[in-house]
């Protein structure tokens, strides 16, 4: 079996603290336990790229063959706001790559899968297209059991991820296509992090867009505000990326971080020792990415809205 990185390990490596070496400081969100480690033990699993879905199991390594060589000359890049195609398709294909293949992006798909799932199955109990629920279950409707979760749908992950794999070309033409705020961070003492899930969010300028905020290395980030006039267009020459570079503020700096700890899954990572840092994580370590959909009547039946958002994680996620 293949033990596959879902965050890449050249993205991690720009995170190595220089006192260590070849090493990085790690802080878990529950019970903000640290400790230090390399980029090659670190957000892998076995077989994390192979989908059983697919007519090709493994594609998406072909994918990334494209995007981690040129990952470092396209930070490069974006520091000095001469970007090329090639280190658009590395930056924007790193965080593609993560949002499908990682366990919270599985994870965050796999909800809203289950939602469709819920909503679908009261519109055709609804509409009298199911058998009444066995006795054993107390005679409660398909949709009372749901709700109260005595009945569940049972998502696999590999199946969101296998659409993730086949739309990455789409969802890295929407961001590649949109507008980046390159942020350049000097404060030496306050770094900017990564996680085991380095696509943060933040409110976007219109209702339902969510920004992605990537953090690329200590002292440089993005901000993606996607320009969903580009869906559907699949253009891998970036014709319509707009850039601006931003020297980070130190309020900008803990934002984006504040983002960081929120949206990261189990585990933050850092360049830098600093006294502040676990009281920091620990602020915001109860928080996760979660998707979020809203019923609306629509005609006989419901349209649904799904978005993703920061939540307070319930117990046992």
């Amino acid at each position: 079996m293949a033990l596959d990185h879902y965050v890449s390990q050249v993205h991690l490596k720009n995170f190595y603290a220089p006192e260590l070496g070849k090493r990085m400081y790690a802080i878990r969100k529950i019970g903000l336990k640290i400790y230090q480690c390399d980029s090659y033990s670190q957000c892998r699993i076995e077989d994390g790229s192979t989908n059983p879905y697919l007519q090709e199991p493994r594609v998406v390594e072909e994918f990334l063959n494209d995007v981690e060589p040129r990952y470092n000359a396209a930070l490069e890049k974006l520091r000095a706001g001469q970007l090329d195609a090639e280190s658009i398709f590395a930056v924007a294909g790193f965080a593609a790559y993560v949002e499908s293949c990682s366990p919270a992006g599985m994870r965050i798909h796999s909800a809203s899968l289950r939602n469709t799932l819920e909503i679908t199955a009261e519109l055709l109990e609804k509409g009298g297209h199911l058998p009444p629920a066995p006795l054993e279950l107390g005679g409660a409707s398909l949709s009372e059991l749901l709700s109260s979760g005595r009945v569940q749908f049972e998502v696999d992950p590999k199946y969101p991820q296998s659409i993730g794999i086949q739309t990455i070309l789409k969802r890295l033409s929407i961001w590649g296509n949109s507008r980046w705020d390159i942020l350049i961070n000097e404060d030496k003492e306050s770094p900017f992090f990564t996680s085991d899930y380095p696509v943060a969010i933040e409110l976007g300028e219109r209702p339902g867009i969510m920004n992605r905020i990537v953090p690329l290395a200590p002292n440089l980030a993005i901000r993606i505000k996607p320009d969903l006039e580009e869906r559907g267009i699949v253009d891998l020459e970036f014709r319509n990326l707009r850039i601006r570079r931003w020297m980070a503020t130190k309020q900008q700096v803990a934002a984006v971080n504040k983002a960081i700890v929120q949206g990261a899954e189990t585990t933050v990572y850092y360049s830098s020792e600093r006294p502040w840092i676990t009281r920091f994580v620990g602020k915001y370590a109860d928080f996760h990415i979660e998707p979020r959909a809203m019923k609306v009547p629509h005609g006989d039946g419901y349209m649904m809205v799904s978005t993703i958002a920061v939540g307070r994680k319930t117990l046992g996620v």
